[in-house]
């Protein structure tokens, strides 16, 4: 096997405000990987959370590739990957996601399958996707709010975590005016202490806010357990649920856990993860980074699993490179075409 990166600069639509930061574009690296003439890829993106720039990705995923080219094909190097035994130790969980997904693009295309069909799932899944709006002013929310609900959105994500919480309240209640029928999602990216989270869900709850993610700040998960028993509202882990580890240790204690596949590892240890809470009373939400379509499909091949599904990073693009996984009606698909079942759209100018 032969592989290939490619560097490219995702611009966003708008800025894109949480709690932490604010993002106004971010670069993605290609990995491909080539065997007997076809060619599968995958995506990793740059974050200033889990300390991934350009360079380091590039290096990262430069190493998988070269490690591939011991195997003699990509079904035996994606059966290495899955026991643990093809990357490097100690490999960022986003590198590890890149190269899986550029394996499962490559294995099913050489078997004329599609990636959902390789993982026991006969018909392609189709799940509705959250879409998010950033803190933002009040009245520039109750717009996005209106459109997006024009446009079949039936789940909506606001961020929160302005230094004056009534900020957030305010902001979350004229979205509510202004799309009165959608399910809303809030997230504060831990930016509350527990004293606030306590004084603020149950205001959120009479908004109609459906559940919250990761209230308060990561690093003390018996504190997150203990809100989420005494919440009025459903509490969905992120920040402290990284890993297989971290899920065991919360199962039970809060209602979902936030899974992303470049915090954990790729679909494979997704689906561990969701094997692991199975009847535990928490539930699976897959989330994202801001990525393009490319980046998102391997989740959308393993969406129909989730609770939640909050799969909307390439919506947040100026200009998605790749199309083939929909999502602007409020509904994301996995194509039937084999492998990941997307496509390039033309030549993309936003190389970095």
């Amino acid at each position: 096997m032969k592989a290939g990166l490619r560097t490219v600069r995702l611009d966003l639509t708008e800025p894109l405000r949480i709690s932490r930061s604010t993002m106004t574009t971010r670069d993605a690296v290609w990995l491909s990987v080539e065997h007997d003439g076809v060619t599968g890829r995958g995506e990793a993106v740059t974050s200033v959370y889990y300390g991934l720039d350009v360079e380091t990705l590039q290096r990262l995923l430069a190493a998988a590739g070269a490690e591939l080219a011991r195997f003699p094909d990509p079904e035996s190097a994606l059966q290495a990957l899955r026991t643990g035994e093809s990357m490097s130790e100690g490999n960022p969980p986003a590198v590890t996601a890149a190269t899986e997904a550029a394996l499962l693009d490559l294995v099913g295309k050489r078997a004329g399958s599609p990636v959902h069909r390789l993982l026991g799932a006969a018909l392609p899944p189709v799940a509705a996707t959250a879409r998010t709006i950033g803190i933002t002013s009040p009245a520039h929310a109750a717009t996005q709010a209106r459109s997006l609900a024009a446009g079949g959105f039936e789940i909506i994500k606001v961020k929160a975590g302005t230094p004056d919480p009534e900020d957030d309240v305010e902001r979350v209640r004229v979205i509510r005016d202004a799309a009165p029928r959608a399910r809303l999602l809030l997230d504060p990216n831990g930016a509350w202490t527990r004293a606030q989270a306590e004084a603020l869900l149950p205001r959120f709850a009479d908004l109609g806010v459906e559940a919250v993610e990761q209230p308060v700040a990561p690093g003390d998960p018996e504190a997150l357990g203990t809100l989420a028993e005494r919440s009025p509202l459903p509490v969905i882990a992120d920040e402290d649920a990284v890993d297989l580890e971290d899920v065991r240790r919360l199962a039970g204690r809060v209602q979902g856990v936030n899974v992303k596949l470049a915090k954990c590892g790729g679909v494979h240890a997704a689906l561990r993860i969701a094997g692991a809470i199975d009847g535990s009373g928490t539930e699976l939400m897959l989330g994202c980074l801001t990525a393009s379509s490319l980046g998102l499909a391997p989740a959308v091949h393993i969406a129909d699993r989730a609770r939640w599904a909050d799969l909307d990073g390439h919506l947040l693009l100026a200009h998605d490179p790749w199309t083939g996984i929909g999502g602007e009606d409020g509904v994301v698909r996995a194509s039937g075409l084999p492998g990941l079942g997307v496509q390039e759209v033309g030549a993309y100018e936003g190389m970095a």
